[in-house]
C-alpha cells in the first residue's frame, strides 16, 4: 500500500498507444495484478481500446515525437508537470528517451521522487552521423544527465553497450542502472514448427524507416533476383509519418511494383507471419535497445540475419542462430542472404538455437519479473 493506505499508483508515460500495447501492455497487466493502481498517459491513436478493455486508466496526451519548437516542447512539459501533480503518482516509469527526458523534469517539479527511466536503445540522435544528430548530441547528453542522476530514480536499458556509454561516460551512476534485455515475449505464442518447405521467405520486420536498412535490404534482394537465386524478401510493417527518415506511402508502393521486394503492410500476427517465413533479416543502422522483432524471430525458430550493433549482438550470436554483418555494408549483407536460401540445413540449425536463446534470458515472463523487482526497490515505504 502506498502511503495514502490505497494501492500503490503506477504510471506509465509513452509517446504512442500502439507502441505501448506492444511493447508494455503485459507488463501493466502484471503490475495491476501485483496490487498497482496503474495509469497509461499517450497520445491515443489506434489503441486505446486495447489499453482500457485490459483494465487500465488510460489518459490521452498530446506528445509529438518529433517535434522540436521550443514553445510546443515547453507546453508538453507543462502538461506533463499538471499531470503528474493531478494524479500524484507513487512510480512514473517513462519509456523511451523523449518521455524519459521530459518527465524527468516534469517529476521533479511536481515533486515525484520514484522514477523508472526505460531506454528502448539511444536512438537517432546517438546512432546517426547526421548534422543534426551531430548538433542535438551534447545538448541531449547533458539533460540525460540531469535526468538519470537524481536520487530515487533508476535507468533500465536494454543491452550491455548502453550500459556502458551511460557509465563510462558518467551519464548514470551504475548502482542506478539495470540491465534488462528488451521488452520480452511470450515463447508460447510462437509456432515450433520448422522452416517452410518451397522457396524460401525471408522477412523484414519493422518500422518501415531508412535506417532500419530498408534500402540495404532491397538493393541485396535486387542483387540475389538478378544471380538467379528463387526467394521472396518481404516487408513487414508501416511508414512512420512522425520519423523524417521515414519512406513515404508512394516510395513502398513503388518498392514492391519493382517486383524485387512484397509488402505485406503491418501485420498484428506475427507469430502467423513468421511461420510463414525460412528467416528474419533486420540490416538497422538505428541505435536500437534489443529489437522485438528478433526476439520473436528467436522464439519462431527462425535464424536472422542482422547487424553487429548494440542490441542485435544481444539477441543474435553470429554462426549459432544467425548472422552479423557490418552495418550499411550491402556486399556483407548480399552474402549472408545467400547463405539463408543456399544452406537450408544451417538455416534450420540456427532457428532451433535461437529458440533456446530466447527461452533462457528473453522470456516475457522474465523481463516483467525483473522490471518489477525495480518498482520494489523504489516504491516509497507505505
Amino acid at each position: 500500500m502506498s502511503q495514502t493506505g490505497k494501492p500503490p499508483k503506477l504510471l506509465y508515460l509513452v509517446t504512442e498507444d500502439w507502441y505501448f500495447v506492444s511493447h508494455r501492455l503485459p507488463l501493466a497487466i502484471a503490475a495491476r495484478e501485483r496490487g498497482y493502481d496503474v495509469v497509461v498517459a499517450t497520445r491515443v491513436r489506434e489503441s486505446g481500446a486495447k489499453i482500457r478493455d485490459a483494465g487500465l486508466r488510460l489518459i490521452p496526451l498530446d506528445f509529438e515525437r518529433a517535434s522540436l519548437s521550443p514553445l510546443s516542447e515547453g507546453k508538453t512539459i507543462s502538461q506533463l508537470v499538471a499531470l503528474y501533480r493531478r494524479e500524484a503518482p507513487d512510480i512514473v516509469h517513462h519509456v523511451a528517451l523523449k518521455p524519459v527526458l521530459y518527465g524527468a523534469i516534469a517529476a521533479r517539479l511536481a515533486g515525484t521522487k520514484a522514477v523508472v527511466n526505460a531506454i528502448m536503445g539511444l536512438g537517432f540522435v546517438f546512432s546517426s552521423n547526421s548534422a543534426k544528430a551531430r548538433f542535438l548530441r551534447p545538448a541531449v547528453q547533458r539533460l540525460m544527465k540531469s535526468a538519470l542522476g537524481r536520487s530515487g530514480a533508476r535507468t533500465i536499458v536494454q543491452n550491455a553497450d548502453d550500459l556502458a556509454f551511460l557509465t563510462d561516460n558518467r551519464i548514470a551512476a551504475p548502482g542506478t542502472v539495470r540491465l534488462i534485455p528488451g521488452s520480452g515475449v511470450d515463447v508460447n505464442l510462437y509456432s515450433q514448427a520448422p522452416p517452410p518447405e518451397g522457396v524460401p521467405t525471408i522477412v523484414l520486420p519493422a518500422r518501415l524507416i531508412r535506417p532500419k536498412g530498408v534500402m540495404e535490404f532491397v538493393e541485396a534482394a535486387r542483387r540475389l533476383k538478378q544471380d538467379g537465386l528463387r526467394a521472396r524478401f518481404v516487408l513487414v510493417g508501416a511508414p512512420d509519418p512522425s520519423n523524417p527518415a521515414s519512406l513515404t506511402e508512394n516510395e513502398i508502393r513503388n518498392l514492391a511494383e519493382s517486383g524485387v521486394v512484397e509488402h505485406w503492410g503491418w501485420r498484428a500476427d506475427m507469430p502467423a507471419v513468421l511461420e510463414a517465413a525460412t528467416a528474419v533479416c533486420l540490416p538497422t543502422y538505428y541505435g536500437e535497445g534489443v529489437p522485438k522483432s528478433l526476439i520473436e524471430a528467436a522464439a519462431s525458430g527462425r535464424a536472422i540475419v542482422t547487424t553487429d550493433t548494440p542490441g542485435c549482438r544481444d539477441i543474435v550470436k553470429h554462426d549459432v542462430n544467425g548472422w552479423l554483418v557490418p552495418p550499411r555494408d550491402v556486399d556483407a549483407l548480399t552474402h549472408a542472404l545467400r547463405d539463408v536460401i543456399t544452406s537450408p540445413e544451417t538455416t534450420r540449425r540456427y532457428g532451433e538455437q535461437g529458440r533456446h536463446l530466447v527461452r533462457n534470458g528473453f522470456s516475457l515472463e522474465e523481463i516483467v519479473r525483473q522490471t518489477l523487482a525495480v518498482y520494489d526497490e523504489i516504491l516509497p515505504p507505505g
